[in-house]
């Protein structure tokens, strides 16, 4: 079955970085488009960058752009996304996603907690 690990989450002070990590399992990992969300305590689920299968495309949401960046390296199914100059308002949880065959799939997702 589908299965998404993420990992590299952490307590960080503003301006720090990190990367976190999510490797996948079920599926043929390099024929799907790979997305990372995030979720704050009392907002939704936002969508912060996407990759296309083979690399081909990335996208990041305009709030983090210049700070954000997705990988992904299919001969270890992974994705990635480095995270820098960190703020307070970065703090939440990041989920890793795939749709495979119409149907959404999360993993258990990672804490990332900026503060000073």
């Amino acid at each position: 079955q589908v299965r998404l690990v993420e990992s590299g989450g952490g307590l960080v002070q503003p301006g720090s970085s990190l990367r976190l990590s999510c490797t996948a399992s079920g599926f043929t990992f390099g024929n799907y488009e790979m997305h990372w969300y995030r979720q704050a305590p009392g907002k939704e689920r936002e969508e912060v960058a996407n990759i296309s299968p083979s690399d081909r495309y990335r996208n990041v949401d305009d709030s983090v752009w210049d700070r954000f960046f997705i990988s992904r390296d299919n001969n270890r199914n992974t994705v990635y996304l480095q995270m820098n100059k960190l703020t307070p308002a970065d703090t939440a949880t990041y989920y890793c996603n795939v749709k495979v065959r119409a149907q959404d799939y999360w993993g258990q997702g990672t804490q990332v907690t900026v503060s000073s």
